[in-house]
């Protein structure tokens, strides 16, 4: 596959399927909706997955959760000026490397850095900036969103006219992936543990500081799921 943008990075490690199967109570339900998405999209399962990876939790368990359903899975780090760009791309990078996934590293520049906390259309922007990039063979585009936010775009409603939108423009061949919409931060942790997921590749942290920072959500988080782990 040839890419003309952005930096296409192939790194080595762990390319093995993990022990255990999926097991956790939600989950067979999001495999079906996996399924679903290759039926009304027209894909098969040589069919890429495109995953948006932050380097975070949710997007490192987006890799993990397609990964184990059997997709070819490629992973999609971008800079969209944001303050801790350098620490996610390490992370995003180090998570690739893991699972041997290539992972493509995007930039775009604006006329202000973004801090932690709503940054005004960024789902939207992630998702529409990937998809200009995406090769032909692309049906899936997913993003690890979850429930338990008060952010629109991390929202059923957001995802339906997202996908309205993409369907207009691919003609239906390109599904948003959304495995975790339904679940709890709590839940895609507990499914990382169960799984195996390398957490402690993974940054979080809003403001590019050493995680916890003690001042954004995400930190807030962290603290909260390793407590009652």
């Amino acid at each position: 596959m040839k890419l003309k943008t952005g930096n296409f990075r192939i790194s080595g490690g762990r390319n093995d399927k993990a022990d255990a199967a999926i097991s956790f109570p939600s989950e067979a339900l999001n495999e079906r909706r996996g399924r679903k998405m290759l039926e009304n999209g027209g894909a098969n399962e040589e069919s890429t997955v495109w995953v948006l990876l932050s380097g975070g939790i949710d997007s490192t368990a987006c890799v993990a959760f397609y990964r184990e359903m059997g997709f070819p899975v490629y992973g999609v780090f971008i800079d969209y000026g944001h303050v801790a760009a350098r620490h996610e791309a390490l992370a995003a990078q180090a998570v690739a490397s893991y699972y041997r996934v290539p992972l493509l590293e995007l930039k775009w520049s604006g006329l202000r850095e973004k801090h932690h906390g709503l940054i005004l259309g960024r789902n939207a922007f992630l998702l529409f900036g990937t998809l200009m990039e995406l090769p032909e063979e692309a049906r899936i585009l997913a993003i690890g969103i979850h429930s338990g936010t008060d952010y629109f775009d991390c929202t059923a409603s957001f995802i339906r006219r997202i996908q309205s939108m993409f369907d207009s423009c691919t003609g239906g061949k390109v599904q948003v992936g959304t495995p975790f919409l339904t679940w709890k931060k709590s839940d895609i942790w507990a499914f990382c543990r169960r799984q195996g997921v390398p957490l402690e590749l993974t940054y979080s942290c809003e403001c590019g500081l050493d995680q916890p920072c003690g001042k954004c959500i995400s930190c807030s988080d962290l603290e909260v799921l390793y407590a009652c782990s």
